[in-house]
């Protein structure tokens, strides 16, 4: 497994894998893995020859009050997850990386991205349809692999990407969930004991309301 920073080396790497017609697999990500990312790269690596996973906490799509700087981190502990989980090379990029002196263009999603987290996190999705379709310029996979737990997430790059003729598939893999049916999530440290507990209100909530659609059915 290769471990990348730069852009023009990442591009170096893949040019061969590109010449010799492999699939090439992407899991971005934001770092501090759990089994839910495990899932993305599972899937990757079922349906593509080489795997790519970025760990990069994106600074933009994070609010003036929001947690970016205490957002968990632990390089080392993913460096070793991604090489359990057949990873073929991390991208590891810098802040000035990705955003160097004098950036100015972003993607500014529609009104898929309005809505629901959007409505609570005014610039948001724009950080996230941002940095997405730069690390699909560079990374330049045939798949792209992102969880249904960000369902709002998962419709802005699906549209994003078609609105601009990206080559690329967009592939989502079922929400991974604890024994007690939360939803797997870096943020999940956060939450204190009671809270944790509250939490499973969603969940429970949410399949309440399927099984009640599967008996109206």
């Amino acid at each position: 497994m290769k471990v990348i920073t730069k852009v023009a080396e990442l591009r170096r790497a893949l040019a061969d894998v590109r010449n010799a017609e492999k699939r090439i697999g992407f899991v971005p990500t934001m770092g501090y893995l759990h089994d839910g990312h495990l899932a993305l790269i599972s899937a990757s690596r079922e349906h593509c020859d080489v795997t790519v996973v970025s760990i990069f906490v994106n600074p933009t799509q994070f609010g003036p009050n929001e947690d970016l700087s205490r957002y968990p981190r632990d390089f080392a502990r993913d460096e070793a997850l991604c090489g359990s989980a057949g990873v073929s090379i991390i991208f590891a990029p810098s802040a000035e990386e990705i955003y160097p002196a004098q950036f100015e263009s972003f993607v500014e999603p529609g009104e898929l991205a309005k809505p629901l987290c959007g409505a609570f996190r005014p610039g948001h999705f724009r950080g996230v349809a941002t940095v997405v379709c730069k690390l699909f310029n560079m990374v330049q996979p045939d798949v792209a692999y992102f969880g249904q737990k960000d369902f709002q997430q998962c419709a802005v790059i699906r549209r994003m990407t078609v609105d601009l003729n990206l080559p690329i598939e967009i592939v989502t893999v079922p929400t991974v969930r604890e024994p007690d049916g939360l939803a797997m999530s870096s943020r999940n440290r956060y939450l204190c004991p009671e809270e944790r507990d509250r939490s499973l209100a969603i969940s429970r909530g949410l399949f309440a309301a399927a099984r009640a659609m599967a008996d109206f059915g």
